[in-house]
Order: structure tokens, then sequence, then C-alpha cells
């Protein structure tokens, strides 16, 4: 999980920076504001035991991750507004979703941080090698006596 492989689909989240242009960034911070009340929202409906309250925001995450190429986000997300769904139709709370809504959360921050060393120039650069800066010279020895 280092690389963020089985998080991010990194082909996919390069499209849509090249297809958003000079607009991803400012669209990528809403991600994080939308889906940070997603996520909120999500847990609040789990203690409350509001399988309608789940529904919305699980919806709107699921949407939001898949333009971003987060798609393990997006199945979760799937999975808790589905299952949401279909409580509603039988009148019950869905107690199962639980470990689903902690690991909602998990694999939010995990995206998240990810998708900020994508982007964050700071974050990106190497530090640089001990002892100096600029390249190292290979041929210090040439002209010396």
């Amino acid at each position: 999980m280092d690389d963020g492989i089985d998080i991010v689909d990194w082909v996919h989240f390069e499209k849509s920076r090249g297809e958003l242009g000079p607009g991803f960034i400012r669209i990528l911070g809403y991600f994080r504001e939308d889906g940070a009340k997603s996520v909120a929202a999500i847990e609040a409906a789990m203690r409350e035991q509001n399988s309608v309250g789940l529904v919305i925001p699980a919806h709107t995450l699921k949407g939001e991750a898949r333009q971003f190429g987060a798609e393990p986000l997006a199945a979760k997300a799937e999975l808790i507004e589905q299952t949401a769904r279909f409580s509603i139709e039988t009148r019950s709370f869905p107690d199962e979703l639980i470990a689903d809504v902690v690991e909602l959360r998990e694999l939010w921050s995990a995206t998240l941080d990810l998708f900020e060393k994508a982007t964050n120039p700071l974050l990106t650069r190497t530090a640089p090698a001990a002892g100096g800066f600029g390249k190292k010279v290979a041929n210090q020895g040439f002209g010396r006596i």
C-alpha cells in the first residue's frame, strides 16, 4: 500500500487531472471538503441508527471518489449506500455496516494522504543528499596534480 496502487488508480487520477486542467486543484479541494462532510455524516447516521441518513452522503462520496480514481473508497461508499437503501426498504438498520464505516474512515484518510503527496510539490520533492547541494561532479580529480 506504500505507493497507493491498491487505493488510487493513478492512470485515472492523471487523466482527471488533465481533463480538469487548471481547475483540478480547486475541484480536489471541494472533494476534500465534501468528502470529509460525507464521512462525518455517515458516521453520525450510524451512531443515530439512521438508515436514511446514510444514503445521500455515501452516494455523494461514491461519485466524487470515482472522479479521482479512488475506486476502493467509491466501492466502500457504494456498499454503504446500497445496504442502507435495502435497509430502508426492509425497515431495519444495517448494523453489519459498522466495520465498513470504520474502514471507510481509514480509506478516506489514506486516500487523502496519497492525493496530497501527488499534488503538493513540497511533499513530492526529495531531500537533498547529505554533504551539499547541486549535482555531484564525477570528475573532480580531473586537472589536478
